[in-house]
């Protein structure tokens, strides 16, 4: 069976002729035009998407139709895509006239042309309006870390050139600071919940107005800078399109089949992909409702999987199904596990049970945890692979054989090719390389290094070294420049050796001295 895919601006369009004074958006059934999954699910390179990219599209279509239908929760409180729709409408409003030149009309909204604004990256309602009204308006959004320490706040906002910086809090005095050494406006975004409350129809009205008036915005304008973790020098801002993004939420939101009766538990931070796109993007671009915990908590999140699956049965309406976390997270879960008791223990796994997805990510999963992880909840954690340059790139598969060590196969759409070395030592094992519609334009300001990272045919270089297997599964095998040794005339894998030393000591010494090698790795790393 075709699935079927809601195209929304044919809604908007609707909502602009027939709508003018309707607060409730809701269109006739004649007004939506359905389009096969297929066709939508892997865009030519020449296609021209919504002129604010899928996910705004989506937010647009969901908080019109569906008014009621919860986007994101933040501890008891819930708020529908309907009232981000209006925050980022508010949002938009606030961007122009911090941005408008003389003689502007403030009762519009103003395109931006492509200004960085930086947001703060708090998991909050607030943080994904922000994003939302700034691509609505033509900005770039900058997520800025709540890590980040002074220096490399300031290096992300002088060098990504932010005009504005949007909080969440009025009496944030880090990022007042960095503002004004960064001669940056500071402006606190609006909180969601009162500005549903007082969204006015006229606003709407704009809203679809100023949406049909800019359809011929290119796919190829930056919407995202994502800054690098910098292990190898200072952070360097990856430049992501509209393009790139809608092209990777439809690949995530198909693979790993997100629906809207999908409701993700997310601890991860917001300004990593892994935390950005698979957990709240590509959610919220399939129409799911995204829970937010402040921080990570091992009780909290044994906590909430009980709480959504109780052992008498009983039917929970926003029970969590999809669960994604990087390798110490399951092994602090772990740990917490074997710290209840047996009753708490038999709740726990058969909660756990239940949840429909589990992903593991941005770093290897020792195949010891997986396997005790399987153990207890019953699900083979699924791996997959990517980076800040094209966000997801290969993955176990939803359904089918999920192999331990690897991180799966190429998606659909994602080509891969493997260099090697001059050495000729070690056949089928070299540099991984990859391109698809999900690669990102640039790095920012840097048009040498931009260059020096893609090979012919605009395949990019990832600098992880790899092999595939006889299934076709690819291994990484760490990093070119520091994880693989050559030895003998043998390439040795950093990760693989660690592997087996973890895999030994589960089985000497069982879970306790797992979980100390396994701190002590990434503590080497």
């Amino acid at each position: 069976m075709t699935r079927m895919l809601l195209v929304p601006f044919k809604l908007l369009n609707h909502l602009h002729h027939h709508h003018r004074r309707s607060f409730s958006l809701r269109p006739p059934h004649h007004s939506l035009l359905l389009l096969p999954s297929s066709i939508q699910a892997a865009p030519s390179p020449s296609r021209r998407f919504s002129p604010f990219m899928e996910v705004f599209s989506a937010v647009a279509s969901k908080g019109s139709t569906h008014q009621h239908a919860v986007a994101i929760r933040v501890g008891q409180i819930s708020y529908t895509y309907h009232q981000l729709l209006l925050s980022a409408f508010s949002i938009s409003k606030l961007l122009s006239h911090n941005t408008s030149t003389p003689g502007q009309n403030d009762s519009t909204t103003a395109h931006l042309g492509g200004a960085r604004i930086g947001i703060e990256a708090k998991p909050s309602a607030e943080f994904v309006s922000a994003v939302l009204g700034t691509w609505f308006s033509g900005g770039v959004a900058v997520p800025l870390a709540l890590s980040y320490p002074e220096a490399e706040l300031l290096h992300v906002i002088n060098d990504s050139d932010v005009s504005v910086i949007l909080s969440t809090e009025k009496n944030n005095e880090p990022l007042q600071n960095a503002a004004a050494k960064g001669d940056a406006h500071f402006s606190v975004i609006p909180d969601v919940s009162i500005v549903s409350e007082t969204g006015d129809v006229d606003g709407m009205d704009m809203l679809a107005e100023t949406t049909l008036r800019n359809t011929n915005r290119a796919v190829e304008d930056p919407a995202l800078i994502i800054y690098t973790s910098g292990t190898t020098g200072k952070p360097k801002g990856v430049v992501h399109t509209h393009r790139s993004i809608a092209a990777q939420v439809q690949t995530l939101s198909e693979a790993w089949e997100y629906t809207p009766t999908d409701q993700f538990l997310h601890c991860l931070p917001l300004h990593h992909v892994h935390g950005l796109f698979n957990a709240l993007l590509a959610p919220l671009y399939a129409g799911s409702m995204v829970e937010f915990l402040p921080k990570f908590s091992v009780r909290g999140i044994w906590q909430r999987w009980r709480e959504s699956y109780p052992l008498d049965g009983t039917h929970v309406p926003d029970a969590i199904t999809v669960f994604t976390g990087v390798p110490t997270m399951y092994t602090r879960l772990l740990q917490g596990y074997e710290a209840m008791d047996t009753d708490l223990q038999a709740a726990s796994a058969s909660a756990s049970s239940k949840l429909r997805l589990m992903m593991c990510g941005s770093s290897a999963l020792p195949y010891p945890v997986m396997q005790q992880w399987e153990t207890i909840t019953g699900h083979r954690l699924l791996e997959r692979y990517g980076m800040t340059e094209f966000v997801m790139a290969l993955s176990n598969p939803l359904k089918g054989l999920r192999k331990g060590g690897t991180v799966g196969k190429p998606f659909p759409g994602v080509e891969t090719k493997i260099l090697a070395d001059d050495s000729g030592s070690d056949a089928g094992i070299g540099e991984l390389c990859v391109r698809s519609l999900s690669l990102f334009k640039e790095y920012w300001k840097l048009p040498q290094v931009t260059e020096q990272s893609f090979v012919d045919g605009g395949f990019f270089k990832t600098g992880d070294a790899v092999k595939v297997d006889e299934d076709g599964y690819y291994i990484i095998l760490g990093r070119t420049s520091a994880d693989i040794m050559k030895v003998g005339g043998y390439k040795l894998s950093a990760l693989e050796i660690e592997a087996v030393l973890l895999e030994v000591s589960h089985v000497d010494s069982g879970p306790k001295t797992l979980s100390f090698f396994i701190s002590a790795s990434f503590v080497l790393q």
